[in-house]
């Protein structure tokens, strides 16, 4: 059954085994199963409970990064597929996406940038700590229609901030949408620092990413 191959698949990213996750996403794709539901329902799921085992102290940072390696593995090979059967390749607009200085959380971002890959965004994920002169600077040369900035600890909060101030001192405030994610972020905090949007989860972050765009 499709759901024992999504629980397969989940557990092999958990255990970090990229191997299996190839073998497991090809079989999925055999079976004609949606590479979308395969990344949320499989690829996803392994990855947010080794952030919430990493969270509770339970397992390793080896043990996130190996579980970020394998779900990349896997979304490498199904998003062709994805843009294949669903946007025939073409974008639906350009997003960057990265995580902010002094925080090197990576999972939450990762599968944000790659659900928006998947319902046809060209993305650009620049990474972790990210200091905010280099998010205005990829502004300038990318020219997205969105800026993801991605927090993952209260302490690292305020830089969201300090990339919207920046941008808006540079003059290129007016030229980009930016929306905030991140666990200890809120709606709240989005609208305190000017953001154009908030989102608590990668399906709600394409939801409103989308919205954005079509403004």
């Amino acid at each position: 059954m499709s759901s024992d191959l999504l629980e397969l698949l989940a557990q092999a990213v958990i255990e970090g085994d990229a191997e299996k996750v190839n073998q497991l996403c090809r079989e999925a794709l055999r079976r004609n199963m949606n590479p979308l539901v395969i990344i949320t329902k499989g690829l996803a799921k392994g990855v947010r409970e080794v952030g919430d085992r990493f969270g509770k102290g339970e397992v390793f940072l080896v043990d996130l990064m190996l579980a970020g390696e394998a779900m990349r593995t896997g979304t490498a090979l199904l998003l062709p597929n994805v843009k294949g059967a669903g946007t025939l390749g073409q974008s639906l607009g350009k997003v960057l996406i990265g995580t902010v200085k002094g925080d090197i959380h990576s999972i939450g971002k990762d599968i944000v940038a790659t659900l928006m890959q998947a319902e046809g965004f060209e993305v650009s994920n620049i990474g972790e700590d990210i200091p905010d002169a280099i998010f205005v600077k990829k502004v300038e040369e990318h020219k997205p229609n969105i800026l993801g900035l991605s927090s993952l600890m209260t302490v690292t909060m305020p830089a969201q901030r300090e990339v919207i101030n920046l941008l808006q001192k540079q003059a290129l405030r007016s030229q980009v949408k930016v929306i905030i994610g991140g666990a200890p972020t809120s709606q709240k905090w989005a609208e305190e620092i000017g953001a154009d949007g908030w989102a608590g989860d990668g399906v709600s972050a394409t939801r409103k990413v989308r919205e954005l765009v079509e403004k």
